[in-house]
């Protein structure tokens, strides 16, 4: 089905024309017809299918009519993170080149007095991330009220960066007459909820089953040694030997490691860039453009350039780590055989990882072949961690002082004796007093006092010293009338 059978208007037709495309994908095919009719939409295929330009493309078709309002967006789309944001604003500069609209975009990392005064000047298009979109709205800077159409991308990398609150908090903050457009590549439980929650009788456009990897991709695991050294040693390796390599992406679990190993490439005469989210905005977007134009050959990057990067042309994707989540690892291979290419994806296995790989293999619903000699049973088991002797808690950070140990005062087994053999203590049989022989409590008074030797001290000098003294109170001291 060529994109003139969707609906689109002459002036998108000619632009998606001028930039190329005939042929739409099986996203594109299936959600623009929904959009156009107004309705829900609930999209999910794996990375890389086009889902940017199934909710761009009908956009500016329904665009053409109206005006904007000053500080009142008419539509609004949240991304993950500041790349994918600008990546979509790329998409409406490209499509929306005969269209003359407003197109904001609010990140953070930028100035806060240039986005505030776009959003005096109204805006059709409102792109943003969660946070500093609410920064603007909490200031009282912007107003939702006007939103017609609401864009949820990227749904699952939302769920993981922590994002859900704050989508929460901005559904209830737009129109609840508006049209919602949600996409994601996995659906986890908490995403199904918020669907549930937040679209009303969505239409569900279901390209590929969720969490499949692209069989362009010819994915590979490489055994590798347990130590840092080892890991990278093994990277160095593969990219030397790659076929085809042209360019890759090797993706780390921590941003430290992006650093660590981004040091170590560069020394050994790699090309290469860093890219994680500690990095102020002005150097990522240096990173990103350096290896989308060929400048940089290497581009070492945590999880932020894993979901939704637009990259057509990328030849392989090193897993440095193997990702702490099984659906990132979707992500990560995706970012290599778009658009109709081959790819390669090689993820270095540590001995410790095999429950990981594991796990990944059972989401992705097949077996990722070793390229060599696989890990022995006994390598990939993860060593049980030493259970601590009782008295290692105990241990302080100074020299141990040992103490005789306890059978050095027991006697020889052969002094000892056995229990009915010892004779039995002799104790003296002490008759009971009768109450006549029992002493008056004045007369044993001074019998205690006589035996302590020591004179009782006044009232007014007790001191309260528990080692000195007689302990009796004063009305014990009174004498006592005996009845005859």
């Amino acid at each position: 089905m060529p994109f003139s059978e969707l609906g689109l208007s002459e002036k998108v037709l000619s632009a998606v024309t001028a930039a190329g495309y005939t042929t739409p994908t099986p996203i594109q095919e299936q959600a623009i017809p929904h959009v156009l009719a107004r309705r829900d939409v609930l999209g999910i295929a794996q990375t890389g299918t086009g889902k940017t330009a199934a909710f761009v493309l009908p956009m500016l078709t329904m665009l053409e009519q109206g005006r904007a309002r000053a500080r009142m967006p008419r539509t609004l789309i949240l991304e993950p993170t500041r790349e994918l944001a600008a990546q979509v604003e790329e998409s409406f500069i490209k499509y929306g080149a005969k269209h003359k609209l407003n197109v904001a975009l609010i990140i953070g990392g930028v100035s806060f007095d240039n986005q505030d005064s776009k959003l005096t000047r109204g805006v059709d298009v409102l792109i943003a991330t969660p946070g500093r979109l609410l920064d603007h709205s909490e200031r009282g800077r912007l107003l939702m009220s006007g939103v017609e159409l609401l864009v949820i991308d990227e749904a699952d990398r939302m769920l993981d960066m922590g994002f859900i609150p704050d989508i929460e908090r901005i559904c209830k903050l737009v129109p609840f007459t508006r049209q919602t457009l949600f996409f994601t590549a996995t659906m986890p439980p908490e995403i199904r909820r918020i669907t549930e929650q937040f679209l009303h009788n969505p239409v569900k456009v279901e390209v590929t089953k969720a969490a499949t990897t692209v069989d362009a991709i010819t994915q590979q695991l490489v055994k590798t040694g347990r130590e840092d050294h080892d890991k990278r040693d093994t990277l160095r390796r593969l990219i030397k030997s790659a076929d085809n390599f042209k360019n890759a992406i090797v993706f780390c679990n921590r941003k430290r490691e992006v650093a660590t190993l981004h040091r170590s490439l560069v020394r050994h005469g790699f090309n290469a860039a860093a890219l994680h989210g500690d990095m102020d905005q002005s150097a990522r977007t240096a990173a990103l453009d350096g290896f989308r134009k060929g400048e940089t050959a290497l581009l070492i990057a945590s999880d932020v350039a894993a979901r939704g990067l637009d990259i057509p042309d990328v030849s392989h994707v090193f897993n440095y780590d193997v990702p702490h989540h099984a659906d990132d690892y979707v992500h990560r291979i995706g970012r290599t055989g778009r658009a109709g290419k081959t790819g390669t994806a090689i993820t270095l296995v540590a001995p410790a990882d095999s429950k990981s790989v594991a796990i990944i293999e059972k989401l992705i619903g097949q077996p990722i072949p070793w390229a060599g000699e696989p890990p022995r049973a006994e390598e990939s088991a993860e060593r049980e961690p030493r259970q601590p002797r009782r008295d290692e808690h105990r241990r302080s950070n100074g020299p141990r002082q040992r103490g005789p140990r306890r059978d050095e005062h027991r006697p020889a087994p052969e002094a000892r004796q056995p229990a009915e053999a010892r004779p039995e203590p002799i104790r003296e049989q002490r008759p009971e007093p009768t109450r006549e022989q029992k002493p008056a409590p004045v007369a044993r008074i001074a019998e205690v006092r006589q035996q302590r030797q020591t004179p009782p001290r006044p009232r007014e000098t007790h001191t309260g010293d528990d080692d000195a003294g007689s302990h009796l109170p004063a009305f014990l001291l009174r004498p006592v009338r005996l009845k005859a």
